[in-house]
């Protein structure tokens, strides 16, 4: 396992740090805890969904203890890259200091999904598993410009 120092620190960032964001950095802490420190937040914290929790622990990813972040909050932490997650993501997510790469892969946003639940349920899921799928080809695929 590397330490700390040689991981390629990502932060995740959507809207609300509700759901995509807060999937993405369960996977990568799950997945690829060994080569990625993970972070998630939101430009506008809105905190974590129910249901995010619930399809991820169907998943056996446990993200019932993580907590809704403003993006402000991580300007002191020395990022490799920040990973937008929604275009309104990458339209109001501040600059960081350093060399921070900037990278953006939209993923339809479940929380606004409206009809029963199954089907609110079922577009969870489908969000999680692209969500896995884009993180299980991380950091490698970073300098592809996934």
């Amino acid at each position: 396992m590397a330490d700390s120092a040689t991981k390629t620190k990502i932060l995740f960032v959507c809207t609300g740090n509700a759901c995509r964001s807060q999937m993405a950095e369960g996977w990568a802490r799950h997945l690829k805890s060994d080569v990625i420190e993970a972070y998630s937040a939101g430009v506008w914290p809105a905190g974590v969904s129910s249901r995010a929790i619930k399809v991820m622990a169907e998943a056996g990813v446990d993200i019932s203890s993580h907590k809704s972040q403003h993006v402000d909050e991580f300007a002191d932490v020395e990022l490799d890259y920040v990973i937008t997650l929604c275009d309104n993501a990458r339209a109001k997510c501040p600059l960081f200091h350093g060399d921070v790469k900037y990278v953006h892969r939209a993923f339809n946003d479940p929380v606004m999904m409206i009809g029963a639940d199954d089907q609110v349920i079922a577009a969870f899921r489908r969000t999680r598993d692209e969500i896995r799928a884009f993180v299980e080809a991380l950091p490698e695929s970073l300098g592809r410009g996934v």
